[in-house]
């Protein structure tokens, strides 16, 4: 059979892979393009893993084990009807039961779905937990949406996902636009649909079963695997050094709290209108109140604070966006897929940043993940860096089966090790595989692998 021995060959059978017809899957392509050229080195190693060897992984690995589509019927608070569309794609359970958020935002459709439950299993599999990939959600906004709304849409919602789910079946977490509010309403029509309380969700509220610390981990854990990463690198650490933030969800607000923990001084944020930036350090009490209470525009942080500059999405640079503009030490993408293109690169090389750490999923381009790995920035992929999420969801299937609660501190300290042995691991494949320092192919090579190894064992 043939085998595929040069990256013309890996870039050719990937070509074959390309649906020409969806244009929705082109961000699902770039995803698993950027994945299949950076394992080269695996290919050439040993031929069980190509393309065209008998086990075919790679055709397997990229084709979901099954995408569920439905419609979701709701009433407003006018008593009108509405109707969105829910979907759960359950990638690959090789490892483990089907992990991955659900996702409510407009923008959702079955390919950024499919990018996201292809770039979980490689990132489940590198926390060393037994977990699948998958991901799911809704066309439905909750911005603008009453409470009452909130919950009539997540119950209708789970009056079908329910027959798809289940704590040894698919476990689904909260992800953009579901957070704990919207996982209580989930979970409470679980229970009401099936008489069960049991762990088939992660993030849930703490008297639900929830784990302390599941709000943080993502932050916290793109922090801590950063510091491991300047530490192998032999680099200096993030104490007392200048750091740049995107976004002000979950995500971004953790990794700011956590940089600040640990003495270094974040000083933007941005939301969907524009970036807050604040040379003296950002009031972080303010953030939160602002995100997490109040809903609001990052432009009121400069109206309580009028030192700090405030730049609307309006008057960014032409082709980049003002955050990456910043000079700093560090910088943490944790906004949205591609949100950090080649220009943006090229003004962080310029500035002299040391470090990108990829808090999103799939944040930048990958003309930016090019540039800055020749220009020698450690990188940290986001199916390595982002993995604290799931790791801590992992934690929290665990306490369930076990009907046990673990302490804040416990929680800290497996998350730290976790995001530590994640790095080294990908540290070392890099090695292994004659690309030292590079944490794009390091962390790949050894998702894919893991995933890879099991699938073969399980036969077809």
């Amino acid at each position: 059979m043939k085998r595929i021995n040069t990256i013309v060959d890996a870039k050719a059978e990937i070509e074959k892979l390309k649906n020409p017809n969806c244009a929705e899957d082109d961000i699902f392509f770039q995803a698993m393009e950027e994945v299949l050229l950076s394992i080269f080195p695996l290919f050439k190693s040993d031929e069980v893993y190509s393309k065209n060897a008998k086990n075919a992984v790679i055709r397997r690995l990229i084709t979901p084990d099954r995408v569920i589509k439905f419609k979701v019927v709701w009433m407003d608070d006018n008593n009108e009807v509405q109707v969105n569309t829910g979907y759960r794609v359950q990638f690959n359970n090789a490892l483990g039961p089907y992990k991955g958020g659900l996702r409510f935002h407009p923008s959702v459709n079955e390919g950024i779905l499919k990018f996201l439950g292809f770039e979980q299993i490689l990132k489940n599999a590198l926390t060393g937990l037994p977990l699948g990939g998958a991901k799911g959600g809704s066309d439905f906004d909750p911005k603008g949406k009453s409470d009452f709304e909130v919950m009539k849409f997540c119950k209708a919602f789970m009056r079908e996902l329910y027959k798809h789910i289940g704590p040894r079946i698919d476990v689904p977490a909260g992800d953009i636009g579901v957070g704990g509010r919207e996982i209580g309403y989930l979970f409470g029509e679980y229970k009401r649909m099936t008489s069960a309380f049991e762990g088939v969700l992660t993030g849930k509220p703490f008297f639900f079963g929830g784990s302390l610390m599941r709000p943080e981990a993502t932050g916290y854990g793109v922090v801590y695997f950063t510091r491991k990463m300047l530490e192998l690198d032999g680099k200096e650490s993030l104490e007392g050094k200048v750091c740049t933030v995107s976004g002000s969800g979950n995500v971004a607000l953790h990794a700011i709290e956590k940089l600040q923990q640990l003495g270094a001084n974040p000083v933007t944020c941005t939301d969907s209108k524009g970036m807050i930036y604040d040379a003296r350090g950002l009031d972080l009490a303010l953030l939160k109140e602002l995100k997490f209470v109040r809903r609001t525009s990052l432009e009121e942080y400069a109206k309580v604070h009028p030192e700090a500059a405030y730049t609307p999405v309006s008057e960014y640079p032409e082709g980049a966006h003002a955050v990456w503009d910043i000079p700093c030490y560090a910088a943490f993408p944790c906004a949205t897929q591609n949100e950090l293109n080649k220009k943006d690169a090229e003004n962080l090389v310029k500035n002299g940043c040391v470090s990108v750490s990829e808090g999103a999923n799939m944040p930048s381009t990958t003309e930016a993940i090019d540039l800055m790995l020749k220009n020698k920035i450690c990188l940290a992929p986001a199916k390595a860096a982002n993995a604290g999420g799931v790791a801590v969801s992992g934690f929290e299937m665990s306490q369930n089966a076990a009907m046990q609660r673990w302490s804040f501190a416990k929680v800290d300290v497996k998350l730290q090790e976790t995001m530590e042995e994640i790095c080294e691991n990908v540290a070392s494949t890099a090695k292994e595989f004659g690309v030292e320092g590079n944490y794009v192919v390091g962390a790949n090579i050894a998702g894919f692998k893991r995933v890879a190894d099991a699938m073969i064992a399980e036969g077809v």
